[in-house]
């Protein structure tokens, strides 16, 4: 027996927004640290100026392309990803399997960035002081900031918006202006003109960096897209939202690494004698981007345990609060190679849900089904093409002794999160035709 919607979640009519407004969360979640860290790690690997621009382009080029598919069927269906799954993996499959590593994946990066900003706020101030950050100091407030970005999300689509109309513009202004002054306090016009590197790592691994810096964000985003009104603004929101914002944080990066050495705006502007405005960079930066976190972790929450999403906030504060906790007691070290792992996991999860909806069903809203059970091909698809990732994209590679042991686990080959997609895709396509998608109850 099965359904073709979930009462508990679809997205109304009147709750639908402007594609403007879902370009604002997206660029949000563009401006942060490990976006411009990505800029250092492509000039750390010696590629030219054409293959960071060319890398750029063409790795968000694919991650926007996966994007705006999974976006359109969300705004068809009205669900997020955890609930979309559904159809391809069956209600079970896409709860205990989809709803968990989601909800894992998210919740250790919202520990991560929650911690990040508390660590840094508590440098700053005290250096502000002329004292060092105490490892209380840094507790408080990893415990502050994360309640403060836990609230947001708690709020739902419309905090995070007018959050992200608020800070993108502040953000941008402030990166901008710290780039201009980090370049002409470091005579950096000659440096950026006479950068040209002797040995390249290649365009493939500057693509794989990009790609890898928004995977998950590309799965997730259903979470998002289905409060656009049409396909067509899906369209325009992931591409306006995600290449301006992500080419000049990305470029920042690689320019401030370039004449500096530092990847990090708010460590140059606090260099700069500017700290104040280094940390409000810095905080803005990491709650546009951890709002969304705990938003979809809280989701994937609900979905895991049975609820509807009338409940999210509940799920959402639990999902944050755990992160929090995680961050403030400094527990993350300990599986951050696990969640690096797990978060691998994630990308092929958008192979069959592309399958499902636009090869095998077409891209017919009336041909979406939400299947009871497990479905065997849907759950077989993905565990292929997630195992290919983890094997071709390094991911086995943060448990050494694994791989030791059994080296064929780790064969880096293009890029491991679109390889993942490309063989789950695939995988589910061929199975389709051999078994007529039957569903195992």
């Amino acid at each position: 027996m099965s359904e073709r919607t979930n009462s508990g979640f679809e997205v109304e009519a009147g709750q639908r927004q402007s594609w403007q407004s879902i370009a604002a969360v997206w660029a949000g979640g563009m401006i942060c640290v490990s976006t411009l860290m990505i800029g250092g790690i492509l000039i750390g690997g010696g590629l030219t100026m054409g293959q960071i621009i060319a890398s750029i382009l063409i790795g968000y080029g694919i991650v926007c392309a996966y994007m705006i598919l999974i976006g359109m069927q969300a705004c068809d269906t009205g669900l997020p990803i955890a609930v979309m799954a559904s159809g391809a993996l069956g209600r079970k499959g896409a709860r205990y399997i989809i709803s968990i590593i989601v909800a894992l994946s998210c919740i250790g990066w919202f520990g991560i960035q929650a911690a990040t900003c508390g660590t840094a706020f508590s440098t700053m101030l005290a250096g502000l002081r002329g004292t060092e950050a105490s490892a209380g100091m840094i507790t408080v407030w990893s415990i502050v900031w994360g309640a403060v970005m836990l609230v947001t999300a708690c709020i739902g689509f419309k905090g995070l918006k007018w959050l992200n109309y608020i800070a993108v513009p502040l953000l941008l202004i402030v990166c901008i202006y710290g780039l201009v002054i980090g370049i002409a306090n470091n005579g950096g016009t000659d440096a950026i003109r006479n950068y040209a590197p002797t040995e390249s790592s290649g365009l493939v691994f500057g693509i794989s960096m990009v790609v890898a810096s928004f995977a998950l964000g590309g799965v997730i985003a259903a979470d998002y897209c289905r409060f656009a009104k049409s396909r067509a603004d899906v369209v325009k929101s992931s591409i306006v939202g995600v290449m301006p914002t992500g080419i000049i944080m990305l470029m920042i990066g690689v320019l401030m690494s370039i004449v500096t050495g530092q990847y990090d705006i708010t460590a140059v502007l606090a260099a700069l004698g500017a700290p104040v405005l280094g940390m409000i960079a810095l905080v803005l930066a990491t709650w546009t981007t951890n709002v969304t976190n705990a938003y979809s972790g809280g989701l994937s929450l609900s979905n895991l345990l049975g609820f509807d999403e009338s409940r999210f906030r509940i799920t959402t504060a639990i999902a944050g609060g755990i992160g929090t906790l995680l961050a403030a007691f400094g527990l993350l070290n300990a599986f951050q190679s696990f969640l690096s792992f797990i978060s691998a996991l994630v990308p092929p999860v958008a192979g069959v849900v592309i399958a499902a909806y636009w090869i095998v069903g077409k891209g017919k809203k009336e041909n979406f089904v939400l299947s009871d059970g497990f479905s065997a091909i849907g759950i077989v698809s993905y565990a292929a093409g997630a195992l290919f990732a983890c094997i071709t994209g390094g991911s086995f590679a943060s448990f050494p002794g694994l791989v030791e042991a059994m080296p064929f686990l780790n064969i880096p080959f293009f890029v491991g999160p679109i390889n993942g997609i490309i063989v789950s895709l695939v995988f589910y396509v061929v199975l389709s035709k051999i078994f007529h998608k039957q569903t195992v109850k």
